[in-house]
């Protein structure tokens, strides 16, 4: 499969030598843009593998698009400018930009951003999930700890107030739970508010 592009850029010859470009490299233009908040909607709707954003467009310049694209994390992103200052390339980076090209470019200088660009997104992507899948271990540790502590609380409650070994305690806090098809956490609030009591 080609992998999907969008260009933005507002002079149409270079949009025209681009396209032709990346054509004869075997990718497909699915998009052209010449102003940036077309090139947003563009990219929303149509969804591509690869957006290539000239930095100096009318609206939205290449910078705050790409930075929204980075936020929605939608694909990797190269910049093409004629400014090749260091604040330009800075402000690029934390847009969130992946490659970067300076222009008059080549096909051989354009090749190798776009690989560089899709083997960033995809450890980006890999990274997010990492991070997301930390967080809910986090959530599910908390919710366990939590359910823990209720337990251990109603348990003392059963054996204080009606005499029951630990291991009774926790076979009715489990059996209830079961009966009633409730998380245990739950059960063990009621066994502590009073509300279920053995003989209930």
């Amino acid at each position: 499969m080609a992998l999907r592009v969008v260009i933005a850029e507002d002079e149409a010859i270079i949009r025209l030598d681009l396209k032709e470009i990346l054509e004869e490299e075997g990718y497909e233009v699915v998009g052209a843009a010449s102003r940036g908040e077309e090139a947003i909607e563009m990219i929303r709707s149509l969804r591509p593998d690869l957006a290539i954003l000239d930095i100096k467009m009318p609206g939205k310049d290449g910078i705050e698009v790409a930075s929204e694209l980075s936020r929605e994390s939608i694909c990797p992103v190269v910049i093409l400018t004629a400014f090749s200052q260091r604040s330009f390339v800075e402000q690029a980076r934390d847009a969130g930009v992946l490659a970067y090209l300076v222009k008059p470019f080549q096909a051989s200088d354009l090749v190798p951003a776009i690989e560089l660009a899709m083997a960033r997104f995809q450890e980006k992507l890999a990274l997010e999930q990492e991070v997301a899948n930390l967080t809910d271990m986090a959530e599910r540790a908390n919710k366990q700890l939590e359910t823990r502590k209720l337990v251990d609380r109603a348990k003392g409650v059963l054996m204080d107030s009606y005499y029951m070994s630990e291991t009774d305690s926790f076979g009715f806090i489990q059996k209830s739970a079961m009966d009633s098809r409730s998380p245990m956490a739950e059960v063990a609030l009621r066994i502590i508010s009073g509300e279920l009591t053995p003989s209930k």
